[in-house]
């Protein structure tokens, strides 16, 4: 597995280059640096996890797989809402790109699973290490679980149907060891229920505080816990989570026409920060792509028919006619100011308003339905002053949150597809995208995730060719 055997060479290197308060106090050269020398301290042990963090937000392999950000932008595009013009994620605008020996399919099998390496390697160095009180290495694991975790959810999320659907389906591999060689597949349960378990440990260790938003704590084990726990249909411990991931993140409306790229706002729980010496220039997903002002590639527009959903008066409505094209039907018709891009730009992971639309959905399918619309409510006069209650209950009230949502994360971390995923919906292309209906998605479609690389099958004696069957 390409990338999957890293070395400690390989470690060594990304403290190098993502430690954000220098490596260690004496310079050693790189090709003698180890574990010993790695997890003698907590200063080295922090500069593996700001290495760790910087390689998620890096430059992977190319522009449309770079990181964590570029498998978020191509959910983005699979959807609706986004008219993506010509060039990059061509292929997954087109829902065209799960092929073994595509590049979608690989980078978003090797980029977790190299991620995850790293995670064990760090988990493996601490729990070894003699040097670290066990209340350090108990916040260290904390944090360690909660990433692995969420590698691995995203793994199960594009190499899989969703949870309702099948349980015993084969899911990727679990690895809880540095690799040495591939293992067979796991089932979609037995994947879920890691991920539970780590993020479940994760909780009752997570630090209270860190050095900034691009670091995990107790409200991003949280924030993850409720995406995860939304997607299982566990409404109860979703609601749970989504509550206590919030706290300390209030609504800030005045953020929307700011650009979205100071994770500095009040409603940002996780960031990937960018600096000016870490650039990852104009692999920055979204703003590189939807910025069409400032020097960016602008080839992200947006579909009539969802710029309709927003009223004048609503901050969230940042769409502008560019070209002069007034209300027509050209596919570029429609920018927006959401995102601007520099390349300092920070990336928005995960955000308050997220979680408390998981809290509202969960109420609302729980029965608690006034409860849910007051909440509901309550965020749409926080974005638009004259916003009035719907009046809304059952199923109408379940459409009118999965809307909100669409208008509050739109071109964040793919929404519209996350949703039409876990809950078994097509998405239909609508209004003035420029490709017809060969990328719609039906219900419970194969084309919502991705086939095992080639790559993986060849190097991994415990996969083999009859894992794509039926794929």
């Amino acid at each position: 597995m390409k990338k999957l055997l890293a070395t400690l060479l390989v470690i060594s290197l990304i403290l190098l280059s993502g430690c954000e308060k220098g490596y260690l106090d004496e310079p050693k050269p790189t090709e003698s640096v180890n574990s010993s020398v790695i997890f003698k301290s907590q200063d080295g042990v922090e500069a593996f996890m700001s290495g760790i963090l910087r390689e998620s937000r890096g430059q992977f392999e190319r522009t449309d797989a770079g990181g964590l950000y570029s498998m978020y932008f191509a959910r983005v595009v699979k959807g609706n809402d986004l008219v993506l013009g010509y060039q990059w994620y061509l292929f997954d605008y087109e829902n065209d790109n799960r092929e073994p020996t595509y590049t979608r399919t690989i980078f978003s099998w090797e980029f977790p699973y190299y991620i995850i390496n790293q995670i064990n390697q760090f988990i493996n160095g601490v729990n070894n290490s003699s040097n670290l009180s066990d209340s350090v290495k108990e916040e260290f694991l904390g944090q360690a679980f909660a990433l692995r975790a969420f590698y691995y959810f995203q793994l199960a999320m594009e190499f899989q149907h969703t949870h309702a659907y099948d349980l015993s389906l084969p899911a990727p591999p679990i690895y809880t060891e540095p690799a040495i060689e591939g293992k067979a597949m796991s089932t979609l349960d037995e994947l879920y229920d890691f991920i539970i378990t780590d993020l479940t440990a994760a909780a009752e260790t997570a630090p209270a505080t860190r050095n900034n938003k691009s670091y995990i704590d107790r409200n991003v084990v949280y924030a993850i816990l409720a995406r995860v726990y939304q997607v299982m249909g566990k409404w109860q411990q979703a609601a749970s989570a989504a509550a206590i991931a919030r706290q300390g993140y209030p609504l800030d409306p005045d953020q929307y026409p700011m650009g979205f790229d100071d994770m500095n706002s009040t409603e940002w729980i996780w960031a990937m920060p960018q600096r000016a010496d870490q650039t990852n220039y104009f692999y920055i997903a979204p703003h590189a792509f939807t910025d069409n002002i400032n020097d960016a590639y602008g080839l992200a527009f947006w579909n009539k028919d969802f710029v309709s959903l927003f009223s004048q008066t609503d901050i969230r409505n940042s769409f502008i006619d560019l070209y002069d094209v007034g209300d027509g039907d050209q596919y570029f018709a429609r920018a927006s100011l959401k995102f601007t891009f520099d390349f300092s730009s920070d990336i928005p992971i995960i955000r308050s308003p997220e979680m408390i639309l998981i809290e509202i959905e969960a109420k609302a399918r729980l029965g608690k339905e006034s409860e849910a619309a007051n909440m509901l409510l309550s965020l749409q006069q926080n974005r638009d002053p004259d916003a009035k209650a719907s009046g809304n209950t059952g199923e109408a009230l379940i459409e009118e949150i999965l809307v909100e949502r669409r208008k509050e994360l739109y071109g964040e971390m793919g929404v519209e597809w996350f949703d039409a995923k876990r809950l078994r919906r097509g998405i239909t292309r609508t209004g003035n995208h420029r490709i017809g209906s060969a990328a719609n998605l039906l219900p419970d479609d194969k084309k919502f995730f991705l086939k095992v690389p080639q790559k993986e099958i060849d190097a991994n004696i415990n996969i083999d060719e009859s894992v794509n069957s039926n794929r």
